[in-house]
Parts: C-alpha cells; structure tokens; sequence
C-alpha cells in the first residue's frame, strides 16, 4: 500500500490507487524459468514395438549374410547352429574376410533388447560394424515377413 503527500496541512493521508506491477512482474519471470526447465523433461519417450517395420525394404544382396539370434539366445549362421566363441571365424569364412559387408540380423520377437545388443557388441568387436535389423513388412493386412532389411 502507498501513501501520497499531497497537502501536508490536510492532515488526511490518502491512499494511492496506482498498483505496483513490480511483484507481479517478478511472480511471472519465476514461472516462465521454470516452465522453461520443466518442460523438456516432461517429455518422454513412447513405447515402441521393434519387430514390426514400416521402412521401405532394401535391395538384398546376391549372398545375404543372415545371423539369427534364436529364442533361447542361441545363434545361427544361416540355417546352420554358431556357438558364439567361433562367431568371427565363421563370419570371416563365410564373407571371405570381408568385413565391410552387410550382416543381416534377426532375432525372434521373445529376445530382451540387452540381449540383441550384446550380439550386435560381438559384431562389432568382431570387426563386423555394417549391421541390418531384418523385421516384418508392415503392409495393413497383416503380419508377411519382409522381402529386405531395414539399415
């Protein structure tokens, strides 16, 4: 509240009907920060189901290199069981020690992430670091198994 000295004589002291904005002001700046900082972290990320895939299917090679990584964590070169320790040697046997081709790798939808990441680890350690993702065509009418690979 303020008070005006208009006639000091008056010995009436009238209040001021001006409002002072300065708290309020202030009151604004501190929510604008921190809508400012709470805002980004509001956002979070959405669920996504990773087996199906909408992507435009790739050119497939003449001789596709299909590592697959079975339920029960297994893996298979092709159509052919791989224990894991052999997983380069059979690679470097199978593309000819060329490591800048393309692995095509699947795994069945049961298979944890962590677990479908540490194969892709083997790969790269294994000097192998062109890696495809192989999913389900998603067409609308249904679940076919895609014709290519998502990169």
């Amino acid at each position: 509240m303020a008070v005006s000295l208009k006639d000091p004589q008056d010995g009436d002291l009238g209040e001021v009907s001006d409002i002072n904005v300065t708290p309020f002001i202030d009151v604004v700046l501190v929510l604008l920060i921190i809508f400012m900082v709470a805002a980004p972290l509001s956002t979070v990320d959405v669920a996504v189901d990773l087996p199906v895939s909408n992507a435009q299917p790739q050119q497939r090679p003449d001789k596709p290199v299909f590592l697959t990584v079975k339920q029960d964590l297994t893996l298979a070169l092709g159509n052919d069981d791989l224990p894991r320790e052999q997983l380069q040697a059979v690679l470097d046997r199978q593309t000819g020690n060329d490591r800048e081709q393309r692995v095509f790798l699947r795994a069945d939808g049961a298979v944890a992430y962590r677990d479908l990441m540490g194969v892709m680890n083997e790969l790269r350690n294994a000097g192998y670091l062109k890696i495809a993702l192989v999913g389900i065509e998603d067409t609308g009418q249904g679940s076919a198994p895609a014709a290519g690979a998502r990169p």
